[in-house]
């Protein structure tokens, strides 16, 4: 080639320039590759000192530019340069009215090109494939799926997501919470479908697993290093700001929005959950294996499990549990709905149990109540032997304390109070009503009127003055008016036992025949 470039003439341009390029590329071979000396080439190809320079420099690979003409955005090139380095994700129609109020008469498309060719491009950090080997590794995350109604309330739909690094297989099931007793299950659960438990368990800063971070160290919660202990695994979280450290659950949670969730009907959470097992053991598990050998992801499952770490024996507890006091009626409050306990532990300090299906209410070791956990807020949840106890405890007061006032005069007046009660009026206002009739129209009356207002079934106090007053009506009776015992408050403990006019009668057909 050396011959050809200095001793061999060519007739046409084209021919040179082929020459010269062929020259330049052997040039820059032996210069960079080589490490030849630039008076080495000159004298091995026959060319001038000055011809390797031109050769080497940069300037020969970069094409030679015309001046270009000018622009109308070129005034403004140096402010657009400041203002997309102060704001580098500004928007070009938004730059476009600035320069247009500064004097720029172009259109935003010409704009849009100048901005796009000067506006700061990101560097981003490269991604190191990483590979984990069978049970070493399993990532674990929440997400969140919007909001459902639970009869009045409104809760978060959520998801719990545990994929394990090396199959890709997973774990995922929904919860109406991120509380720590819900994160706590989730692994449980994952761990009994794996049938094992990973070496380590990546994730991040959830306030489920971290309590407190600090640069890279991190402070984790009790409860979840009783977890790892007990399941034997390492927890371990990822970098400060670095979702990309557990990219495997990411994108499992992808795979589980676009791919099982959109546009998918449900009723209840447990159907939901049904349906999310049954996806993922008939689609998610079938799908070919991402390290790419034609197996599936429940195949290399099965490969994997062996390596997986055996469960214990005995299964993790995680209730949640909390000290309660219930207040003066039989009710303790958790989570904005009101479960009821016996009437006996009324007004003391208690153990509440929640799981997400029941709630226990504990007196030391002893369970003193059992309920089905609601969902739903503002409720009253009732076990109906617990009130049953009450009113009969509210009957054995009234015989232990003696015949009051009411009882004596109206004796079925005590079976009214036991409907009253269970229909849900206060008791102590049904009293001071039967009392206030009993002043005003007497014992007989009321009497009758209760009597009548049981057999109708309609056992209420509005019912009994009901019937009084069909009573006086019929009687053509005048409204009886209350008596002011203000000055003479002995009198209104006084009552007199009446009698029926029958025995009168009967006293004075005896005097006749006397």
């Amino acid at each position: 080639m050396a011959g050809v470039a200095s001793g061999t003439t060519r007739t046409t341009s084209q021919e040179v320039i082929v020459i010269e390029a062929e020259l330049y590329a052997a040039i820059r071979r032996h210069f960079f590759v080589d490490h030849w000396k630039v008076g080495t080439i000159a004298d091995q190809l026959e060319v001038h000192p000055d011809t390797v320079k031109r050769a080497i420099s940069a300037e020969r690979f970069n094409a030679s530019r015309t001046a270009s003409r000018k622009t109308l955005t070129d005034p403004f090139v140096p402010y657009i340069q400041e203002i997309l380095e102060r704001y580098p994700r500004l928007r070009a129609t938004r730059v476009y009215e600035m320069v247009h109020a500064r004097g720029y008469s172009g259109s935003v498309v010409q704009l849009r090109r100048v901005v796009r060719s000067l506006r700061p491009v990101p560097t981003r950090e490269a991604m190191l494939r990483l590979k984990t080997l069978p049970g070493e590794q399993g990532q674990v995350d929440w997400a969140s799926f919007g909001k459902v109604q639970i009869g009045r309330a409104e809760r978060n739909l959520n998801c719990f997501v545990l994929t394990l690094s090396y199959s890709r297989a997973l774990w995922f099931e929904f919860a109406l919470d991120q509380t720590l007793e819900s994160f706590l299950r989730g692994h449980i659960r994952a761990f009994e479908s794996f049938g094992g438990t990973p070496r380590e368990l990546l994730h991040d800063n959830l306030r489920s697993a971290v309590l407190e971070r600090r640069g890279e160290l991190a402070r984790l919660h009790p409860r979840y290093l009783e977890l790892a202990g007990h399941y034997h695994f390492g927890p371990r979280p990822c970098r400060l700001a670095r979702g990309s450290d557990k990219g495997r659950v990411e994108r499992s949670i992808q795979y589980i929005r676009h791919s099982f969730f959109a546009a998918r009907p449900f009723i209840t959470l447990a159907e939901l959950n049904a349906q999310a097992l049954a996806w993922r053991d008939s689609v998610a598990h079938l799908r070919p294996w991402p390290g790419g050998d034609g197996r599936t992801v429940a195949e290399v499952l099965a490969e994997e499990q062996p390596y997986l770490h055996k469960l214990p024996q005995h299964r993790f507890e995680t209730d949640a549990l909390m000290t309660v006091r219930s207040g003066k009626t039989h009710y303790v409050r958790f989570d904005s709905n009101d479960y009821s306990i016996p009437h006996t532990f009324v007004e003391r300090d208690l153990m509440l149990s929640a799981s997400e299906t029941t709630i226990r209410i504990l007196d030391g070791n002893t369970e003193i109540a059992r309920h089905v956990r609601c969902w739903d807020r503002r409720q009253t949840i009732d076990d109906v032997a617990h009130k049953e106890a009450l009113l009969a405890s509210r009957r054995r007061a009234l015989r232990t304390e003696g015949k009051t006032l009411l009882s004596q005069a109206v004796p079925q007046s005590e079976e009214l109070l036991n409907a009253t009660f269970q229909a849900g009026e206060p008791h102590a206002r049904s009293v001071r009503q039967l009392e206030t009739l009993l002043r005003l129209w007497g014992a007989q009356p009321l009497c009758e009127a209760v009597a009548e207002a049981m057999r109708r079934g309609t056992p209420t106090v509005a019912s009994v003055h009901v019937l009084l007053e069909q009573q006086r009506r019929r009687s053509r009776r005048t409204v009886p008016r209350p008596l002011d015992l203000g000055d003479r408050p002995e009198l209104e403990a006084l009552h007199v036992q009446t009698h029926s006019l029958e025995d009168y009668d009967e006293l004075t057909n005896n005097e006749d025949e006397e």
